[in-house]
């Protein structure tokens, strides 16, 4: 399903609307046009097979998309990214960023994708291909359900499944190797047996900063997806910009599935 919001608050003219039946036909004609715009671009971006059905909504984009996701019992939000670089694409309080905080579900953000990520189909434009798909963790609950996404994409895609643990402290250099060792052991300690019949999986420690090490590792193998837990909901999540999974979105270079617990 594609939905596509038209944002009254960017129609400051309607607060002039002389009259009632005028200010309806006004919000009318933003809803037509907005149809329009939605229906060129499902045209230009779908697959002959796949045709979605086609929604357009007038009001608050990320309420819209939230509540629409909501009465839907969506599985899964897929959003772009504006590709900003700098300090505007840093900035809290885009769309994309407030519904991952807030959806009822797993939320697929998307940059623009490197080239060989797609593959020319003769008949229907490109086609996604996911050979690689990262699974980053911190061991806590937050990062538990990601896994099954993560572990289920890739059996669908017949992809390679890395699961990877950023070592932020070690006690001291004597003591590396050991804590290493244990994470991996934490590591294969996550994934179910039947899983490892079918999928294959890999494992990855590193050391340093988590979102650094997640981006490095991404540009190195060239992932194709990354998935994450998403923290809590609390105001202080919702209000400070920093946390690992957020700075992935914002600056990796492949799309981020973001999981909340």
């Amino acid at each position: 399903m594609a939905l596509h919001v038209v944002e009254v608050s960017r129609h400051p003219e309607l607060a002039f609307v002389p009259s009632a039946d005028l200010y309806d036909e006004a919000r009318q004609g933003l809803q037509e046009g907005g149809k329009r715009h939605l229906q060129e671009f499902v045209k230009h971006h779908t697959h002959g097979e796949i045709q979605p059905d086609q929604v357009v909504h007038l009001g608050s984009a990320p309420d819209s998309i939230l509540a629409f996701a909501q009465k839907q019992r969506t599985d899964v939000i897929v959003m772009g990214t504006h590709g900003r670089r700098g300090y505007d694409r840093l900035m809290l309080g885009s769309v994309t960023d407030r519904v991952m905080r807030r959806a009822p579900c797993p939320v697929l953000v998307v940059c623009n994708p490197p080239t060989d990520l797609t593959a020319a189909h003769k008949d229907h434009g490109r086609v996604h291909h996911l050979s690689r798909i990262l699974f980053c963790t911190d061991f806590s609950q937050n990062s538990e359900l990601a896994l099954s996404y993560a572990i289920s994409a890739t059996a669908e895609y017949d992809a390679e499944l890395t699961l990877l643990h950023v070592l932020e402290d070690v006690p001291s250099a004597a003591k590396t190797e050991e804590t290493i060792a244990a994470a991996r052991a934490q590591l294969d300690k996550l994934v179910p047996p039947e899983a490892r019949q079918t999928v294959r999986i890999k494992t990855a420690v590193r050391i340093g900063k988590p979102y650094q090490q997640i981006i490095q590792l991404v540009v190195e193998t060239q992932t194709d997806m990354v998935a994450m837990g998403v923290r809590g909901r609390g105001a202080l999540d919702l209000a400070v910009f920093g946390s690992t999974t957020y700075r992935v979105m914002q600056l990796g270079p492949c799309p981020v599935l973001a999981v909340h617990v």
